[in-house]
């Protein structure tokens, strides 16, 4: 009943708050709900995993003097004398590669193309002061791990994410816990192709936020020449029109080197 009192409100990518001594800012988005508390010489971090019951789209945000129980795990983090009281929270993608794994396998046609929309998982980076220094960063959804590679021996570890994989982007939810990846697929074989999952270099790409609060990143794009094993990737220099009017909040956790894309072809599709 305490929490009901406090003043609530959404809450909001890159946006600077306030909190006076003794204060604690508390947040629920995803299947996380966080608290933030500020000290005379300390900042506190406590968070709870909720059960992935549903798919959530709000973002639940409000102030006042109300902590969890001891049940939570508190992180204690030393206070700068020039962070003015000063949170932000930033957006980071996955630190690594994500399979994606469409409900039920598309199937494209010979010589045909396709544009899909997923949704990717999104981490919170907690920050102090000005200068955005980061104290820890939270994943909004338990992230599934998967092995993708030729043997045991030959591949990488990389996160798992089941979609609709919508062609349609006024069918795609949105979420401020996900972000928007247009995927472009295209078949230039002979015969037709399946797609049944494809790993989405989620490190390399930025995050952008646009004017109704949605997050984006960049499209990928992934052509067949002859089948699967021939696949090769590409991030796109710009964001799709669709996103509309955008601000980057977030640069990609990794550059975009040659190495590391031929690398990804190898192991594109699993």
């Amino acid at each position: 009943m305490e929490q009901e009192s406090e003043s609530q409100r959404d809450g909001v990518w890159a946006q600077p708050y306030g909190l006076g001594s003794g204060e604690t800012q508390f947040h629920e988005l995803g299947h996380v709900q966080l608290w933030v508390t500020m000290l005379d010489m300390e900042w506190q971090v406590r968070v709870r995993n909720l059960e992935a019951e549903g798919d959530p789209f709000s973002w639940i945000e409000r102030v006042g003097h109300v902590l969890p129980g001891q049940d939570v795990p508190l992180q204690r983090f030393i206070r700068s004398s020039d962070d003015g009281g000063q949170l932000t929270f930033l957006p980071a993608v996955a630190d690594r590669p994500t399979v994606i794994r469409p409900f039920q396998p598309l199937t494209i046609p010979a010589g045909q193309r396709c544009l899909i929309y997923v949704g990717t998982l999104i981490w919170m980076k907690i920050c102090v002061g000005p200068e955005r220094r980061v104290l820890t960063e939270v994943p909004l959804s338990t992230p599934l791990q998967t092995w993708v590679g030729r043997n045991t021996m030959e591949g990488e570890l990389c996160y798992s994410s089941s979609t609709v994989a919508r062609l349609v982007l006024e069918a795609v939810p949105k979420r401020p816990w996900r972000a928007v990846t247009p995927v472009t697929l295209i078949n230039r074989g002979t015969g037709p192709l399946l797609l049944e999952r494809f790993s989405l270099p989620t490190p390399l790409l930025s995050l952008h936020l646009n004017e109704r609060g949605q997050l984006w990143t960049p499209g990928v794009t992934v052509e067949c020449e002859t089948d699967m094993n021939a696949a090769s990737l590409r991030v796109d220099a710009k964001l799709s029109p669709a996103a509309g009017t955008c601000r980057k909040v977030a640069e990609a956790r990794e550059s975009l080197s040659r190495g590391r894309l031929v690398r990804a072809f190898d192991r594109i599709f699993g």
